[in-house]
């Protein structure tokens, strides 16, 4: 019988678990997996609206429980923690986190899906209590115990990305007075600043103050050692809890130590299969990867549920004897705060001049349904395009109700690898309460058409 052996309980390594166990039964395949936290298989998407009350329960995120694992003859250890990767020897260190007892397991086979950590940069007082990262259920969970036993009700949110904005309106619905510090330009980085600056004005509408162009120094602590401020160069922005949303970086601390390939954002480097390059018996998958951005060509790092649970199909085809691959991503994202939605997929400016593409931008003003029914939303949709060939290079959408999920259109567009001209025939659905005759996103293609035919001439 051989033996795999998976690192990491969540979205990547118990969808390659499970997989595999479909394809080689209890007599063929023993499955091993550790998960150093309380929790596996849930949503880590999902805990901002948990704690922010949309999602009224934590176990509404949990999708597997370790006893439903259990039960189809994976050993999932919960609170063991994998300190140590043996390759040459295929072996695994663990700890277990509530005895402080070790132990070796040997592989035959081994998935790597240790995720993402938030980033914590090494500041003075980052450590004090009150000062919250949130990436696991554990972590959502000793942020609310913080939220209910804080007297006061002021927070600071470090961080204006995707996490950043999303906590911002959950402690907003705790009652807080929230001020988000951001150090770039705008609010989401991963927009261009012309988009960005909608975001920061509908932020300002909703009574959430935000701090553009400011780098926390250091965080300030009281008397009893608690959080009171943060600092920057120029202020200080009284706080009774923080939330660090300045984003995440693979975890792959062990991996580096065993002398894995890691790419340029720390990330595992892995072929079409999902394998750990120039190793036959070691796939990875999830947040701890880096993976190929279709559109760019470059190696990206993109942590998302979305990708780490088909990471997880794609292994778990593999290691019970088939085939299966992930092409790669086109960068696609939405979110949102309050009623306002944010979208983005393929490329910004930056991001087309950094791989030496020549390109036109546009953007246009639209409605989410037509602008005579009833609950017409605004929006705004930029597009960029490649000069002379004009290829869709990527799409931003910013807007309120029913814009978020127009991206998907653009999505599927550079996916495919149309031109902006091609765009404008797709046939999209229409109806009065559901989008314009002309969809927002074809509007923004038959502008980019033309300003493509322009710059050529």
């Amino acid at each position: 019988m051989e033996r795999l052996v998976v690192i990491g309980g969540d979205a990547a390594g118990m969808s390659a678990a499970s997989q595999a166990r479909r394809l080689r039964g209890p007599d063929e395949l023993e499955i091993v997996a550790f998960e150093r936290s309380h929790f596996a298989s849930y949503s880590a998407c999902g805990i901002p609206y948990w704690v922010g009350g949309a999602v009224p329960e934590r176990d509404r995120l949990i999708a597997r429980t370790p006893e439903e694992h259990r039960a189809r003859a994976i050993d999932l250890r919960m609170r063991t923690e994998v300190t140590e990767l043996d390759v040459p020897g295929q072996r695994v260190r663990s700890r277990d986190l509530e005895s402080g007892a070790e132990s070796w397991t040997g592989f035959d086979k081994l998935v790597i899906a240790t995720g993402a950590r938030p980033v914590r940069p090494p500041l003075p007082g980052i450590d004090a209590p009150g000062v919250h990262g949130v990436q696991t259920l554990d972590d959502g969970q000793a942020l609310l115990d913080t939220l209910a036993g804080t007297r006061g009700r002021r927070a600071v949110v470090v961080g204006a990305g995707y996490i950043g904005v999303e906590m911002a309106e959950a402690l907003l619905n705790h009652g807080f007075e929230v001020t988000v510090v951001n150090r770039g330009e705008q609010p989401m980085a991963t927009l261009d600043p012309d988009m960005g600056r909608l975001v920061h004005e509908a932020m300002d509408g909703m009574g959430i103050t935000t701090v553009d162009g400011a780098e926390v120094s250091k965080v300030l602590t009281g008397p009893d050692g608690r959080v009171r401020a943060v600092a920057t160069q120029d202020a200080e922005y009284p706080a009774d809890v923080v939330v660090l949303g300045i984003g995440v970086e693979p975890e792959t601390a062990l991996a580096g130590a065993a002398g894995l390939p890691l790419g340029s954002y720390g990330g595992l480097l892995t072929d079409l299969a999902m394998r750990v390059r120039g190793h036959e018996n070691i796939w990875a998958g999830g947040d701890c990867v880096e993976v190929l951005d279709l559109v760019s060509g470059r190696e990206r790092h993109v942590p998302l549920g979305t990708h780490a649970n088909k990471h997880g199909q794609v292994i778990g085809a593999g290691v019970g004897g088939g085939y299966a691959t992930f092409p790669g991503v086109v960068g696609t994202a939405v979110s949102k705060v309050c009623d306002l939605e944010i979208a983005r997929t393929g490329l910004r400016e930056k991001d087309a001049r950094e791989v030496g593409l020549r390109f036109v931008a546009v953007t246009v003003g639209s409605t989410s349904r037509a602008g005579y029914y009833p609950g017409a939303a605004p929006m705004t949709v930029k597009m960029l395009a490649e000069r002379r060939t004009g290829r869709l290079l990527g799409v931003q959408i910013v807007g309120r109700e029913g814009a978020g999920k127009r991206v998907d259109i653009a999505a599927v567009a550079l996916t495919a690898g149309m031109t902006v001209e091609r765009m404008t025939a797709l046939d999209l659905g229409y109806a009065p309460p559901f989008s314009p005759v002309w969809d927002p996103v074809l509007v923004a293609a038959r502008k980019a058409a033309a300003a493509v035919g322009a710059a050529e001439r």
